[in-house]
C-alpha cells in the first residue's frame, strides 16, 4: 500500500476546536518547523479557549474564521496545511476546497462518513493531483510497529486468518453515547469512527485490501430499551444540573475536567451542544456490540468484535500463519471505579489501573517466545508523540523520526479502505448479507 510521508511544516490552520485539537495545537507549538496561524470554528467560546492556550504556550494568538469564511482564511492567512478535527461528517467540506487550492491536508480519522463523501474526496485527489494524510496514530505505536515488522519478516509465514477483539470500557465506551457520535449521520457509527482505526491496522499489518464484509450489529447495552432491561437506566436528559445523574456511574460531569468545562459547559450557550447526554436516553442511532467478518485480496480472513461496555479496556489480536502464530494483548485499563472522575478526557493522559502489553510469537513445532515490547500508556501507546514528530518535525534537541515511524503515514487510499470496511459492515447490519467492496464504486 502507498503511504503519505514527509514533514508538513509551515503555516497550519486548525479546523474544529473540539478536545482532539488540543494534542495537535500543543504538538505544533512545540516544534519550530510549524506554527498555528488560524482557527476555523463556529463557536467563539471554543475558539477563544484555543487562542488562550496558544498564548499560555508562548505562541501568538491567531485570527478566528467561521466556516463560511474558510476559503477566505486559506488565502488571507497564506495557509500551507489544514488540520481537520471537526465533526466527522463535515470533513469533506474542508478537505475538498483545500485540495483544490493546493493546500496540504491532514484529517483526523475517519476520513469521512459515507460513500458519496468518500468518492468526492478521491475524485478531487485524482483531479488535482494533491494528496492528503489521515492521522491514524495507532500505526505509530511501537507495539503495533513490532507486529508489522514481525509479519513483514514472515516469521509466521503467510497470514491466513486474524481474530481481533477490541474492548471499550464503561467510561471510554460510554462516551460515544453521550455526544454527537451517537448519531450515524454525524459519525458513521462505531464501525466507522472507532473501528476504522482497527481496520486500518489490519490492512497495514498484513499489506492487504478488503474485498467483502458481513456482520451483525446491535444496540445491546446503551439506549433506553436496553438500559431499562438491564437495570442501569436513569431518567434524565443530560447530566449537568441533574440530581439523578449524580448517582449515575455512566454520567460525565463536565466541570470535573478544566478543558471540558471551558470548551463544552461554557460554550453550550452559543450552539446548544450538550456533551453530557444520558447514555440510556431514547433516540441513540449507533450500535454498541458488533461482530464482523472480512475477506482480503490475499485470501486472509478476519473475524472482528467490538464491545463498547466492557469492565476493562484493551484488545487482543491473533494472527494464524502458514508457519506459526502471533498474538498481541494490550490491557489499557484493568478496571474502572464509578464516579471517580478518573480519565474523563480520553487520550490526554494514561488510563488508570493500566495493565501491560505482550507480543507472543510461536512458530510451528517450537516453544512460544515473548517478544520484547516498548509500551507507553500515554497518547495511544506512544503513537501520538511519534506521529507528531513525523508530521511536524522533531522538538528542539530531538532527532528526527527515522526508520519504520517515518514510513507509516496513511494517505487517502488508506483512509478510504479503512472506511470501506466500516461502511460495508453497516450495510450488512441492515441487509444481513455479504457486501462487496466493488459495490461501493469508489475510484480507488
Amino acid at each position: 500500500m502507498s503511504s503519505a510521508s514527509g514533514t508538513i511544516g509551515g503555516r497550519v490552520a486548525i479546523v474544529g476546536a473540539g478536545s482532539r485539537a488540543e494534542m495537535f495545537v500543543r504538538g505544533i507549538v512545540e516544534r519550530p518547523a510549524s506554527s498555528v496561524v488560524a482557527i476555523c470554528e463556529p463557536n467563539s467560546v471554543r475558539a477563544k479557549y484555543y487562542n488562550d492556550l496558544l498564548a499560555a504556550l508562548g505562541a501568538s494568538t491567531v485570527p478566528v474564521y467561521k466556516p463560511d469564511g474558510y476559503q477566505k482564511m486559506l488565502k488571507e492567512e497564506k495557509v500551507d496545511a489544514v488540520l481537520v478535527t471537526c465533526v466527522d461528517a463535515l470533513h469533506d467540506v474542508y478537505i475538498v476546497p483545500a485540495l483544490e487550492d493546493g493546500v496540504r491536508v491532514l484529517t483526523e480519522k475517519p476520513m469521512t462518513t459515507d460513500v458519496d463523501k468518500c468518492r468526492r474526496i478521491l475524485e478531487t485527489v485524482q483531479r488535482t493531483g494533491q494528496h492528503l494524510t489521515v492521522t491514524f496514530n495507532y500505526r505509530y505505536n511501537p507495539v503495533h510497529e513490532l507486529v508489522k515488522r514481525t509479519i513483514s519478516e514472515r516469521k509466521i509465514g503467510k497470514v491466513l486468518s486474524i481474530h481481533f477483539e477490541w474492548l471499550l470500557d464503561t467510561v471510554h465506551g460510554a462516551d460515544y453515547f453521550r455526544r454527537w457520535h451517537r448519531q450515524k449521520a454525524n459519525s458513521g457509527g462505531l464501525m466507522v469512527h472507532k473501528s476504522g482505526h482497527h481496520f486500518d491496522l489490519v490492512n497495514w499489518w498484513i499489506d492487504a485490501e478488503p474485498e467483502a464484509v458481513a456482520g451483525f450489529g446491535k444496540l445491546a447495552f446503551y439506549g433506553d430499551e436496553a438500559g431499562k432491561k438491564h437495570g442501569w437506566a436513569k431518567e434524565y436528559e443530560r447530566a449537568r444540573g441533574s440530581a439523578e445523574a449524580r448517582n449515575d456511574p455512566f454520567a460525565i460531569h463536565l466541570e470535573a475536567d478544566p478543558t471540558y468545562k471551558k470548551i463544552y459547559a461554557e460554550a453550550e450557550g452559543e450552539d446548544g451542544y450538550h456533551r453530557d447526554q444520558n447514555v440510556f436516553a431514547p433516540g441513540i442511532g449507533i450500535e454498541d456490540d458488533m461482530s464482523v467478518m472480512v475477506r482480503y485480496n490475499t485470501g486472509a480472513t478476519l473475524t472482528y468484535h467490538l464491545t463498547a461496555y466492557s469492565p476493562w479496556e484493551g484488545y487482543r489480536v491473533m494472527f494464524n500463519g502458514s508457519h506459526g502464530r502471533l498474538e498481541l494483548e494490550v490491557v489499557e485499563s484493568q478496571y474502572r471505579i464509578p464516579s471517580s472522575g478518573e480519565g474523563i478526557a480520553h487520550g490526554t493522559q494514561p488510563l488508570p489501573h493500566a495493565g501491560g502489553a505482550t507480543v507472543t510469537l510461536q512458530r510451528l513445532w517450537e516453544k512460544p517466545e515473548k517478544l520484547p515490547v516498548i509500551y507507553d500508556h500515554a497518547g495511544h501507546g506512544g503513537g501520538d508523540k511519534r506521529m507528531l514528530s513525523t508530521l511536524f518535525g522533531p522538538k528542539p534537541g530531538e532527532a528526527p523520526e527515522a526508520g519504520d515511524a517515518s514510513k507509516q503515514g496513511a494517505n487517502e487510499r488508506d483512509g478510504a479502505l479503512a472506511l470501506a470496511v466500516g461502511l460495508m459492515a453497516n450495510e450488512s447490519f441492515k441487509t444481513q448479507k455479504f457486501v462487496e467492496l466493488n459495490s461501493l464504486k469508489l475510484p480507488l
